[in-house]
């Protein structure tokens, strides 16, 4: 199997550029964030108030079933049965995602289930720690970052895009909090695996991103 691990901080585009490099390549995408996102979904949904009711969480994960599945529209993320892709990229599960992702049993449900994907395909997964923490023996490590300013402008036109009305002050406000909430967790902290390459994508477009991680990936694997 070829394990690709792609980390960064939120809004770095890690996701996009990571389901664009897997169709060019053939590889199964697993977006790990994603996956966050839909236990954070599902605990805001149920009304568990996350940072001071974490116990409520852990409890919450011995009913969830998360699965992942392709389709033409690329990966869904498949909570207890339903199909909740389309719900989950709102400014309060991303701050929900954010929040959970420091509860160790949450990191340690989800670390058997990431592990199982990447055993069964080749693979580009991205997230927050999976060069350091997820797959330490990656084939392929970048860390894909960029400017606080930049990624918020980019969050900010997704989030129009889907309707969502929301300032640019707010959304980089949110970003910076997830920066803070991300680095500075105990457990499994957003940082720079010792072997993996550097990309700032503040001035490329994504295709000039995408080829750039491109370009990365064969080197290694040719």
């Amino acid at each position: 199997m070829i394990n690709v691990a792609l980390d960064g901080p939120s809004g770095a585009g890690k996701s996009t550029i990571a389901k664009r490099a897997s169709e060019i390549f053939g590889f199964t995408y697993i977006d790990t964030g994603a996956m966050f996102r839909s236990l954070a979904y599902k605990a805001l949904s149920e009304k568990i108030q996350i940072k001071s009711q974490p116990q409520s969480v852990v409890s919450m994960l011995e009913r969830t079933n998360l699965d992942i599945k392709r389709s033409e529209k690329g990966q869904l993320m498949i909570l207890d049965g339903k199909d909740i892709t389309d719900f989950i990229r709102t400014p309060e599960v991303s701050k929900g995602a954010s929040d959970i992702a420091v509860i160790p049993q949450v990191r340690e449900w989800l670390l058997k289930v990431e592990r199982e994907l990447a055993g069964k395909y080749d693979c580009i997964m991205d997230g927050r720690d999976i060069g350091t923490s997820v797959l330490p023996d990656a084939d392929v490590k970048i860390f894909i970052t960029a400017s606080a300013e930049a990624r918020a402008k980019r969050r900010h036109r997704e989030l129009l895009e889907k309707g969502i009305e929301k300032e640019l002050s707010e959304v980089l406000e949110d970003m910076k909090y997830r920066d803070a909430q991300d680095s500075q967790r105990e457990v499994s902290p957003l940082k720079m695996a010792d072997d993996a390459i550097f990309l700032d994508t503040s001035d490329l477009s994504f295709e000039e991103s995408v080829n750039s991680v491109c370009d990365l990936i064969r080197k290694v694997i040719n």
